[in-house]
């Protein structure tokens, strides 16, 4: 039987229900909206199922409650996160008036690390209600239970042994695909976006041949796209890892599925824990996002084709400010520098995130570059701005702006480029990585979920609040709206955001009082240091 669309409350219960291909769900009406909190879209990948492939959910009888946000998927800085937690979202305006509407797919980040679907920066009411969109937010496998490869893993059903992370995410839009009318949606209509890790994860899965048709676009919001050393494991070492927690714990590799979920997930933190040069393992110096397996993975997006879908792709002016800040996630912070001597060490410590020996040569030439290109732009030279700028271009907007050229130039699809530009508070500095997401949800001003997302204090907002905010929340939400509807972004008393052209100002810049403007890449000249280093593989 095939899902019905969500209809009005149960007389019994007040309940707004759904069925879905397992069985009935009951969410609630909120506004304008229904929402469905933590419907299961795999079965819980715990016991034989750790290490293997998604499975449907087991259907069931009756009316299953659909109220609640299940645990964020196991990481070490979420409390209550769970290895049971294949579980999705929605928010929708569809409550049986008959209309399919476009269905928008956010794939959280948090270097396939950390982060959930349910965390209240990503809540979609205010994004369903303004684009009449169905919004959809999930979880999926993470760290060593997510991204990691070892063919001792392989599942019997599907043959794979790697990506566990990746292939939830493939299996959740299979199940939107198959239950998107149940929620007021269109199965035809789906697009994928995502911000850092999942941006890059919306290029990956537009990529697999079994998706093609289900996605219609993608919204690659500051993606992380891979490479190696930097955000992947090689398959050497990703067999090494696992080894190594098997012989910690006395076991084999397939023996790990014995372990305590928590133990091993603590384990995989140790052997992964202080700085690139100190581990035994030389690649996914960084984060350790998925491993070329040959099948979920099958190389770099650097190294493979363009996508064959709309892309809307979108960067911040400083990505490395989300890095560089006063409230830096990572575990052992880098003080910023403050002369000359700090900011060379600390620009080591970038180039040592994505190479396994960096020479004196390698740092002085990127000095030398970011200096020249700042004076040549009139942009701050101080150590902080600098060290920022080689951040953020380093990990994230070298391969973005340049994978957008490259589909420019043999893509086949529209695109559409943003660089998101609107500042933070001081003491927070620029447009960091993962600004977005607040902006895009509408949540830039609940101060206790940004707090909860970002490292930063209550006490130390991170965003503004006021009509600007207001506008370019809005106008964010209308454009991904359009796009999400019919592939063109586009909205009342907005300029015509033409399609990318590198060779034109056509990069939609929003943010700022100005709001929105077409312009140029910025930063061009920073850029051209990465094409001829060697540091970062090519496009």
């Amino acid at each position: 039987m095939a899902p019905s669309a969500a209809h009005s409350p149960s007389p019994e219960t007040g309940d707004v229900l759904a069925r879905t291909t397992a069985g009935l769900v009951a969410g609630e009406r909120a506004g304008r909206l229904s929402v469905f909190r933590g419907v299961p879209y795999a079965r819980p990948p715990v016991g034989e199922l750790r290490f293997a492939s998604p499975r449907p959910p087991v259907p069931w009888s009756g009316v299953r409650d659909a109220g609640a946000f299940a645990p964020e998927s196991l990481q070490p800085i979420i409390p209550g996160s769970s290895e049971d937690s294949l579980y999705a979202n929605v928010w929708t305006p569809g409550t049986g008036d008959g209309d399919a509407r476009p269905v928008l797919v956010y794939i959280h980040g948090g270097g396939w690390m950390v982060g959930g679907g349910s965390l209240p920066v990503y809540d979609g009411a205010r994004l369903a209600d303004r684009g009449d969109l169905v919004v959809i937010t999930f979880n999926y496998r993470l760290a060593a239970l997510g991204f990691g490869l070892h063919e001792d893993f392989t599942d019997p059903e599907t043959g794979g042994f790697a990506n566990w992370g990746l292939q939830d995410q493939a299996a959740l839009l299979h199940w939107v695909h198959a239950n998107a009318a149940a929620f007021g949606g269109d199965p035809g209509n789906i697009t994928v976006a995502g911000t850092s890790a999942g941006g890059a994860s919306t290029w990956q899965l537009a990529l697999l041949p079994e998706l093609r048709g289900i996605i219609r676009r993608i919204v690659p919001i500051s993606a992380c796209h891979v490479w190696d050393p930097s955000t992947s494991l090689t398959p050497a070492d990703a067999r090494t890892a696992y080894a190594s927690l098997a012989r910690r714990f006395g076991t084999t590799v397939p023996g790990l599925r014995e372990v305590p979920a928590a133990d091993l997930m603590h384990a995989w933190e140790e052997l992964f824990g202080g700085l690139p040069g100190d581990r035994g393992i030389d690649s996914g110096r960084e984060f350790r996002g998925p491993v070329v397996d040959g099948r979920w993975m099958s190389a770099f997006d650097w190294e493979l084709p363009t996508p064959e879908v709309p892309v809307m792709a979108v960067h911040t002016r400083t990505e490395g400010s989300f890095y560089t800040g006063p409230c830096p996630p990572q575990p052992t912070p880098t003080p910023p520098p403050a002369d000359a001597a700090g900011l060379r060490e600390a620009v080591r410590g970038v180039l040592d995130k994505g190479a396994a020996k960096v020479d004196d040569e390698l740092v002085d030439a990127c000095l030398a570059a970011y200096r020249d290109a700042a004076e040549a732009g009139g942009l701050p030279q101080d150590p902080l701005s600098l060290w920022t700028e080689i951040w953020g271009d380093a990990l994230f907007r070298y391969q973005i702006v340049r994978l957008s050229e490259r589909h420019a130039r043999h893509g086949r699809t529209p695109q559409y480029v943003m660089e998101f530009a609107h500042p933070v508070r001081a003491p927070h500095h620029g447009t960091p990585h993962e600004a977005t997401s607040p902006f895009l949800f509408g949540t830039y001003a609940d101060t206790a979920a940004i707090a909860a997302t970002y490292p930063v204090p209550e006490t130390t907002p991170l965003f503004h609040d006021g009509p600007v905010e207001r506008t370019v929340s809005e106008t964010f939400m209308d454009l991904v709206a359009a796009f999400a509807r019919d592939g063109v972004p586009a909205g009342p008393g907005l300029p015509e955001w033409p399609v990318f052209d590198p060779g034109t100002p056509s990069t939609l810049v929003l943010g700022g009082e100005r709001i929105t403007e077409v312009a140029d890449t910025s930063k061009a000249r920073q850029l051209r240091f990465w094409d001829e280093s060697g540091w970062v593989p090519r496009t």
